[in-house]
This record gives C-alpha cells, structure tokens and sequence, in this order.
C-alpha cells in the first residue's frame, strides 16, 4: 500500500494552488436550477416581449414572428445536440472558443476568443442605453424630473461591476428572483391577451407558414435568434457545477426549450391582442410602447407600473448575466496566456473572475461616456445615441454569438473525427452539420440586411462598418494566433486545453529533477 502524502486532491484544489496562483473557478457552487436561472437571465424575457417582438413584427413586417420563434428553437436544439456532447469532454470557461480550438485548431480557436470577448461586450453594454433611457423616462413620468439617460446608466455599470466581485451563488440568486417574476407578469399578458382578443378573435393564423414571406426575414431571423442568446453560456460555467457532464447539457436543452415555447406563446398573444392583419401596423406605431399599451386595456394601471419597474431589473438581470460570461472569458484567456496573467487568476475571497470583471466594467463606462457626450438630446428624442447604444450593440454582438455558434458546430464534427470516434457519434455529427449551415446562413443574411438592422438606410457607411467590427476582430484574433505558433509555441498549443494544460504543466515540473 503506497504510503505518503495523498493524491486525492480535488483537481482543481491542486491547480488553484499550484505556484501560489488561483487558476481556477471555485468547483460545485451550481446546481442545474443556479445555471438554468444564470443562462435564462441573458434572454431578458420582457425586453424581448416589449422591445424586439414589437421591432421584428413593425419594422421587418414578419407576422409568423411565434413560428420562427418555434423554427429557431428546432435548429438551436440541433446546435445544442453536438454542442451538448462536446460540453462532456471539454471544461473550459472559455467554451464556445475552447470548443472551436479543440476542434478546428488552436489558431482558430485564438479568433474566436477575440470574437467572443467583443460580441458578448457588446450585447452587454448595449443594454446600458436602453435601461438608461427607460429610468429616465420614469422619473420624468412619475417624479417630474429630467434625469439625463447615462446617469442611472452608469449607476448601472458600477453595480454591475460590484457584483461581478461576489460569488456567482448570489448572482444566481439574484437573477432567478428577477426572472421569475418577470416571466410571471409575461405570463399574465399572455392570459389576459387570449382572454380578451382582438377584433380578429383567438386566431392561429401567426403560425402559418405563409406569414413568413417578406424581405425582412434575414433580419427577423437575427433579431429572433439573439432573444436565445443566454443558452449557449451553460459550458463557460462548467468549472463551476456539480456534475458537469450532465448539468450542463441538461441545462441547454431546457434553456432552449423554454425560451422557444415561451417567446412563441408570447408573441402569438401580441398577434392575438392587435389581430393578425393589424399587428404589423400597430407594432410600427406604437414601438417599445406596444405591451404597455395593451397591459394598459386589460390589467389596468397599476398592473403597466409595475410591468415598467420589471422592465428596468429584467435588464439589469441580463447585464449582470453577460457580465459574468465576459468576466469567465477573459479568465479563460488570461489562463491560457491570450490576455495577462492576472486575467487568469480569481478573487482569492469569491473565487469570481475579479480582473475579467474589471475589464468588462471599464469597457462599459468608456462606452456609456462616449455615446453620452455625443447625445445632445439626454432624455428626449428616442432615435438619439441612447438607443443607438442599443440597437447598434446588440446587433453588433448578435452577429458575433451567431457566427461563433456556426464555428462551434463545424468544430464539433472536427473534434470527433480527429478522436476517431465519428461512427459512434454520427448523428450527432449530422445534427451538428445542419445546425451550422443554418446558422451559417442566418450571418449572410444578417451582414446583406445590415442596414435595415441599425435604421441607418441604404448606403450608409454603418452597414459595413458595425458588422466589419467582427470581421476585423475575427481577422485580429487570427493573425494573432498566428503569431503565437510562431513566437510562442508553448502558448499556442495550450488554447482550449484550460485546466487541463497546467495539470500537464504541474506534471512536468515535479517530473523534472531538481537542480
């Protein structure tokens, strides 16, 4: 019987205190109803209810809007079965580019982490603009006072950045209360809606396949697609989980499957509400503004006020959702040497991501103040920067995260071929296949349609420029793996491996003899 010191240590206990460092997140905090509420805060259930479906139905002129809502959630299933499979062999903060590393090479793998990194920024800082503009509107509604949108903005950033700090148990907690109630005044519209119907009755016509001809499904599709962004972000939280291997896809598909079922209900009870034909036009008149308006008729003032407030923390639940996943990110690259080595290391007292989460909160600040000073109307007029801020982030980043999804399935089929194992896993790699084609298509569509996106028309220079955002980043992230293979291989042949690569590190230096 071997006698000594044991070598039972939790794997991650040895890595986080190999050298002095913490390079690792703390293991076991998650359990799969944590995750679940972390992943399905990204969707921000009332922001898409209030802001995109409305955007989709009046600007894109799509009223099928609940069956792509129902088709999206076919092919982000398909995208997940590979995905879901490739999360049992690979634990990595990183994920979606550790995936892409695994599976198409380390080079690629360096692109896709830049991309990654400014896409899920962008998302995030994005909604700055909006939640800005709407708090204002409240205090000019209910308190009578003229309060410039970047101001709560900010206050928004810094308490972002704060909880960043603390340990993600209580960013769970604070975001499945926010989501439950949220989804539950959702719900209510949606009883209420079918209770009390339009001048066109309970009509089903949303559904039929017809109803998604137009030239503005491309960008329905974008729009549609980026109210699922959230699911995806299960394996960056891997490390974290008991069990990773099974709550994590678990997750994923129960994250798909309800914002499917229940963006789909919800966007046929707007249809219901206004009526199939009218609700193209109205959606165009109304805006943002179209919920409020028909919670208004139905469940009174009081019931629109507080649908208002949960506006505001449904946001504030998707901020802190994406902050966290931008924070895990540049842990996972600062780990593996992409960014400095402090990004690689965790709070000593939470275990959080401290220096990523630094970073996402200095990026959003830089941001908030400059579309600030170029705004001068600060709360009024809603086509100022506030929502440019929005509109522009969002988009910007929805074309990232889509584009990555593509990648990721591609490098599932790679990462299964080099093992030797496709036969086995053959249908998984034909799930995969589809599901990245689709995707695939959806970003030509998103790039070609950019403009009607954005608002910016035709021959603006913003329809080249915001999508060229990710382009260049994708073109940066190459080139710098490039040179990584050729200046620092060491590095290089580490992207993606995460812990993995420091237990081969601590495993050659206690190989090595000493002097």
């Amino acid at each position: 019987m071997p006698t000594g010191r044991s070598t039972t240590l939790h794997p991650e206990a040895e890595i986080r205190t190999y050298k002095g460092q913490e390079r690792a997140l703390k293991a076991d905090r998650l359990g799969t109803a944590g995750l679940l509420l972390s992943v399905l805060a990204a969707s921000a259930p009332l922001m898409v209810v209030a802001g995109v479906m409305p955007t989709t139905f009046g600007v894109m002129g799509i009223v099928g809007q609940p069956l792509l809502f129902v088709i999206l959630g076919v092919l982000l299933a398909l995208f997940s079965v590979g995905y879901a499979e490739m999360s049992r062999h690979v634990h990595n903060a990183g994920a979606l580019y550790a995936y892409i590393a695994r599976g198409l090479g380390p080079t690629a793998g360096v692109g896709a982490s830049l991309v990654a990194l400014v896409a899920y920024s962008a998302m995030q800082v994005g909604v700055y603009g909006i939640l800005g503009f709407e708090i204002s509107g409240l205090f000019a509604t209910y308190l009578e006072i003229e309060l410039a949108w970047w101001i709560p903005a900010l206050i928004a950033v810094a308490a972002t950045g704060a909880l960043g700090w603390l340990k993600i148990d209580l960013n769970a907690r604070v975001l499945g209360v926010l989501l439950l109630i949220e989804c539950a005044l959702v719900v209510i519209f949606d009883v209420a809606a079918i209770g009390d119907p339009g001048p066109e009755g309970v009509s089903f016509h949303a559904f039929n396949p017809e109803t998604l001809g137009g030239a503005g499904l491309g960008t329905a599709l974008c729009f549609c697609i980026a109210a699922f962004v959230g699911f995806e972000q299960s394996p960056v939280y891997a490390e974290e989980t008991s069990r990773p291997h099974i709550v994590v896809s678990r997750v994923m598909f129960l994250a798909v499957g309800f914002v499917a079922l229940f963006f789909a209900l919800s966007a046929w009870a707007l249809t219901v509400a206004t009526g199939p034909s009218g609700v193209v036009g109205t959606s165009a008149e109304a805006g943002p503004g179209l919920l409020f308006a028909l919670t208004e008729d139905r469940l009174g003032t009081g019931f629109t006020d507080v649908l208002h407030v949960l506006f505001v923390t449904g946001m504030f639940a998707a901020m802190l959702s994406f902050h966290n996943v931008v924070a895990r990110y540049a842990f996972a690259m600062g780990r593996e040497g992409l960014l400095p080595a402090a990004f690689g290391r965790t709070n000593p007292g939470t275990g959080a991501p401290a220096t990523g989460s630094l970073l996402q909160t200095a990026v959003a600040t830089v941001v908030v103040l400059a579309f600030a000073l170029t705004d001068d109307k600060p709360t009024g007029d809603p086509t100022t920067p506030v929502l440019h801020l929005f509109t522009w982030m969002g988009n910007v980043g929805a074309l990232g995260v889509t584009l990555l999804m593509a990648a990721a399935s591609f490098a599932v089929i790679a990462f299964f071929v080099r093992r030797g194992t496709a036969g086995a896993q053959i249908w998984r790699l034909l799930a995969s296949g589809a599901a990245g084609t689709a995707l695939l298509g959806i970003a030509v569509y998103t790039v070609k349609d950019f403009g009607v996106l954005v608002g910016s028309g035709d021959g603006s220079a913003l329809n080249w420029l915001l999508p060229g955002v990710i382009g260049a980043t994708a073109l940066l992230g190459l080139a710098y793996g490039l040179f990584l293979r050729a200046r620092r291989p060491e590095t290089h042949a580490r992207i993606g491996l995460g812990n993995e690569a420091f237990r081969l590190e601590q495993a050659a230096s206690e190989a090595t003899p000493a002097g």
